[in-house]
C-alpha cells in the first residue's frame, strides 16, 4: 500500500499478451488508507512500479495507467524505485521514493534499472490537467485531499520544483 505494507492488488493483462492494464489506487490509493494514515510526505507509489515489474516480467512491454485516486505526491519515485532506479541525496545515500524526498534528490542512478523498460510504452490516464508545481500545481490542488496540511504542500510544492530541475 502507499505506506509499504502488503496488500493484494492486481491488473489486467489484455488479449495481445503485451498490454497491461493498471490502476494506480489499487496499491498506492487512497483507500487503502485510513484517514489518520494519510500524509503525502510519508506515502510511496512503490505499490505501482512492483504492479509493472510484475507485467514486465509476464511480458508486458505497453502500459495503460490510471493514475485517479493515488495517495501520493512523490512524482513516481516511489515507482521508480520499484523498478531500479536509485534516488540519490548529496552524500550519495540512498533515498526512499516519498514525497519527503523530493526535494533531497541531488542525482538519479540508474545503473540497476529494468533493462525491459527501453522497450516498453507507457500511456498514463487521468481526467485533469495540472502543471507539477505551483499554485495550481500538484501539491496545491492535490496533496490537501491526501492528508497535507498547508505546511506539508509548501514542502512537497518545493519538493516537485527541485525534483524537476535535477529530472531536466
Amino acid at each position: 500500500d502507499p505506506l509499504g505494507r502488503p496488500v493484494c492488488a492486481s491488473y489486467v493483462i489484455l488479449e495481445d499478451g503485451v498490454t497491461a492494464v493498471l490502476e494506480m489506487a489499487v496499491a498506492s490509493g487512497l483507500p487503502l488508507l485510513a484517514p489518520a494514515d494519510r500524509n503525502p510526505l510519508k506515502t510511496s507509489t512503490y505499490g505501482t512500479g512492483q504492479l509493472i515489474a510484475d507485467a514486465l516480467c509476464r511480458g508486458c512491454r505497453k502500459f495503460l495507467i490510471g493514475i485517479g485516486g493515488s495517495a501520493t505526491n512523490d512524482a513516481g519515485m516511489g515507482l521508480l524505485e520499484a523498478l531500479g532506479y536509485r534516488f540519490l541525496d548529496k552524500h550519495s545515500n540512498v533515498l526512499r521514493g516519498c514525497g519527503e524526498a523530493l526535494g533531497q534528490v541531488a542525482s538519479i542512478d540508474v545503473s540497476l534499472i529494468n533493462p525491459l523498460l527501453a522497450e516498453s510504452e507507457f500511456i498514463v490516464a487521468c481526467d485533469v490537467e495540472a502543471p507539477l508545481y505551483g499554485s495550481k500545481g500538484a501539491a496545491c490542488v492535490f496533496a490537501p485531499q491526501k492528508g497535507a496540511d498547508s505546511v506539508m504542500v509548501q514542502s512537497l510544492d518545493m519538493g516537485l520544483r527541485h525534483f524537476s530541475e535535477i529530472v531536466a
